[in-house]
């Protein structure tokens, strides 16, 4: 595929970040968008999210070059690095400010744990932490700008209220065609950007959020059906409002099962899940890994 750059041809994305080595569930995803891109005729594209430069590290960014090819994928070159795309997601960050949509936070964790404390019930966002539980109207825009001024740390959030208004009154009820694997069938899933609370869209030290740079970066590449785990669903509700909002196209998505370890838990970096290049010293062969990743 490396070859190919017909850009009227389905498109096909793995965006993995380089914070850890890959294992069994990033195999899984890359050989499904893989298997998907090759049987609609379309592309393999493959992107470096690499936005916290803090935990992104190049030795991590060669070895998911040399897993993913030791498994046989080939996708075009060259692959985009978030990191040299800031500009794109600041040019969207601001167009969402102009429209009134963006506001400074500077509630620390602690203070968000001590408020979500003292309201018994209060919900959580669909990844399980406390929605955001300040309101916007709690401070004056010339006091938040004050304190930007002043070199305060903060986040940047999206105010979901009115963003979702807008949003629905630009592109009508928000959903998304969810695109069945096995039988290509596909079903419109409604949107609930609401159980998300008003999302981080970048902050002082980190320019842009995943959900920002996700549907800027899909829309630049040119991606038409967007292949992720199942973890990752409740958050194309996010993704969807920002799409409406900046104009930009709604891919096709699937959301695949995720592998899970011998306690329920799904394979992470965070947890040490066993690596492909651990697999590999072991003598682990390309199809191997195929069969355990559940190909």
């Amino acid at each position: 595929m490396a070859a190919m750059n017909d850009i009227s041809r389905p498109a096909f994305r793995f965006a993995p970040s380089p914070n850890g080595l890959l294992h069994l569930g990033h195999a899984r995803s890359a050989l499904l968008n893989e298997a998907m891109a090759r049987a609609a005729g379309g592309r393999l594209l493959l992107r470096i999210e690499d936005i916290d430069l803090a935990r992104c590290r190049p030795e991590f960014e060669a070895a998911i070059y040399e897993d993913l090819t030791w498994l046989g994928l080939d996708w075009e070159r060259p692959a985009r690095r978030q990191s040299d795309h800031f500009a794109d997601y600041g040019s969207a960050l601001g167009r969402l400010a102009a429209l009134g949509l963006v506001y400074a936070s500077f509630e620390s964790r602690g203070d968000i744990r001590r408020a979500v404390a003292s309201r018994p019930g209060w919900p959580s966002d669909p990844d399980g932490a406390p929605v955001f539980p300040f309101a916007r109207e709690g401070m004056s825009e010339a006091e938040r700008a004050r304190l930007v001024a002043a070199g305060e740390p903060y986040a940047l959030r999206l105010d979901m209220a009115r963003a979702l208004a807008q949003a629905v009154e630009s592109a009508g009820p928000l959903g998304w065609q969810e695109v069945d694997r096995a039988t290509g069938r596909a079903e419109r899933v409604v949107a609930d950007p609401r159980a998300w609370g008003d999302v981080i869209l970048a902050r002082k030290d980190v320019p842009t959020s995943y959900h920002l740079a996700v549907v800027v970066d899909d829309a630049r590449q040119g991606i038409t059906h967007v292949v992720r785990g199942a973890d990752l669903k409740p958050a194309t509700s996010v993704h969807l409002v920002l799409q409406a909002l900046l104009g930009l196209p709604a891919p096709l998505y699937t959301h695949h099962s995720l592998l899970l370890d011998a306690e329920g838990r799904k394979l992470s970096k965070s947890i040490g899940s066993q690596s492909l290049k651990t697999l590999r010293a072991e003598g682990a062969t390309p199809g191997e890994v195929r069969r355990l990743a559940g190909l």
